[in-house]
């Protein structure tokens, strides 16, 4: 049997975390299986469905690099196929019309309550005649649901899981205005998509057992089903926005790479072994329902951040130069220059190791594009304003003026050189020439900054350091 997946989110807001986890599962269970993994938008919700939550899904999960196969499909263009599928069952004997008016439902509903009795729809219509009706009364469409027994769902995370079909009530297939429920469209649509394997939270487990009901009564074969545990902040809590529970594209704003954003979703619930560090090609290589967990996962933010930290390092330099040009552009609110382009790529291998997402990157990589002369921050501020650093800087900058090469080797030679001869040590000269070259007491490898800065802008930053040169208040940094 050809694997066959799907992804069906709502419209109705971004995609969260939650949903990139479950696209990823299936996502990774098809391609394992070398099968289909598809898209369906489920859009019945006309109230709440909105172009740019459907804008939202398509480009998060496309952040993602969650590639699906074929088009999207959308759920409210089928409601036709779905009112079918409906007026079949009646046809058939397995469906039936309820007359019930929405005030006898309330009635039903407190009657049950007062008695502390489940609050179930009671199949009042289920037996009688449609001629007892009265004349031009609206009705819905309700399954006839079998009253006796039970469902079972062979759950491949939660094992076997059964329900007592008397629990279970004569479900709504189609409205009194005709339009197909959201639990009909489902089972019509994974059915007609050829849905062999319906992965999801187990939010839905409670769905599964009428969606089942709902197959046997269509005769189609029911799909395998897995229901994953759902995601906890770190305090065991449901996640909530102050946990993380963000839209996709709100961890891209935040800098997080996306094979850091799989790698992480992936370790939230499955497992394989010991490994913590498993690569895209990896995953779909090993992937595998038995590896997910039945307890509830926990979101913690530190080891997402760590574990991008490590994918960062790991990157293309040309690739993230491509990603920091415009963010950095929108902080210097213009275009990037040639020069400042190639002195970050040429800076990239020093800047990322110290970097765990991209917006500290792009807080690191900023000293490259600056323009002479440079504003310090504080504590830079303070070691400049010290007469024997200034004075060490302008004898420096003197030493290494005439060197053949510059280059990060002949550069730190020069300086140790230049501290051994006055019998001080290398970071005696090393703080201040970050502080003039970068305005932090912090950047990567100083004599690979001077390298990728070039001789002119070094010796001109040095400069401006060393004779107290600093912007008028009309100067932008």
């Amino acid at each position: 049997m050809a694997v066959v997946t799907r992804f069906a989110p709502s419209p109705t807001g971004f995609l969260h975390i939650g949903g990139g986890r479950t696209a990823l599962f299936n996502w990774l269970f098809a391609r394992h299986h070398g099968g289909k993994f598809l898209l369906r938008i489920e859009d019945t919700d006309r109230a709440r469905s909105t172009e740019a939550a459907v804008e939202a899904i398509f480009d998060g999960i496309r952040w993602l690099g969650l590639d699906w196969d074929g088009e999207a499909v959308m759920q409210f263009a089928r409601a036709g196929r779905h009112a079918e599928v409906a007026r079949q069952l009646l046809a058939e004997g397995k469906a039936y019309r309820c007359y019930c008016t929405q005030d006898e439902l309330a009635a039903i509903r407190e009657e049950q309550r007062a008695k502390g009795l489940p609050m179930r729809y009671p199949g009042v219509w289920r037996d009688r005649d449609p001629v007892e009706a009265p004349k031009d009364t609206p009705f819905v469409v309700r399954l006839r649901a079998p009253s006796e027994g039970e469902t079972v769902i062979a759950d491949l995370v939660q094992g076997d899981v059964r329900v007592a079909n008397e629990q279970l009530d004569d479900m709504v297939l189609l409205r009194a205005d005709g339009t197909p429920t959201y639990m009909l469209s489902v089972v019509v649509d994974d059915h007609d998509m050829g849905i062999t394997h319906v992965i999801r939270g187990d939010d839905h487990l409670t769905n599964a057992f009428r969606q089942y009901q709902l197959y046997r009564a269509c005769g189609w074969e029911v799909p395998v089903f897995a229901h994953i545990p759902l995601i906890h902040g770190p305090d065991g809590a449901k996640l909530s926005k102050r946990h993380g529970a963000l839209g996709v594209d709100a961890y891209r704003d935040m800098g997080f790479l996306p094979e850091a954003m799989r790698n992480y979703l992936l370790r939230l619930g499955w497992g394989h072994g010991d490994d913590e560090i498993i690569s895209t090609e990896q995953a779909i290589e090993w992937f595998d329902l038995e590896g997910v967990g039945r307890s509830a996962s926990r979101f913690d933010f530190v080891k997402l951040t760590q574990l991008n930290g490590h994918y960062l390092r790991q990157a293309d330099d040309a690739r993230l130069a491509a990603l920091l040009g415009p963010m950095l552009e929108v902080k210097l609110e213009r275009p990037l220059t040639a020069v400042e382009t190639g002195r970050i790529l040429a800076g990239m291998t020093g800047l990322k190791e110290r970097a765990k997402t991209m917006v500290e990157l792009a807080e690191s990589a900023l000293f490259y594009t600056l323009s002479r002369p440079l504003t310090p921050d504080d504590k830079a501020t303070k070691t400049l304003a010290d007469p024997a650093a200034a004075a060490d800087l302008a004898e420096f900058a003197s030493h290494i003026r005439g060197l053949a090469a510059w280059t990060r080797d002949t550069l730190e030679d020069a300086a140790r050189v230049f501290t051994e001869a006055r019998g001080q040590k290398l970071g005696k000269v090393a703080q201040p020439l970050r502080a003039a070259l970068t305005g932090s007491s912090v950047s990567p490898p100083i004599f690979e900054v001077m390298e990728v800065l070039g001789r002119d802008e070094t010796l001109g930053r040095i400069d401006d350091a060393s004779t107290g040169h600093r912007p008028s208040e009309t100067t932008a940094a």
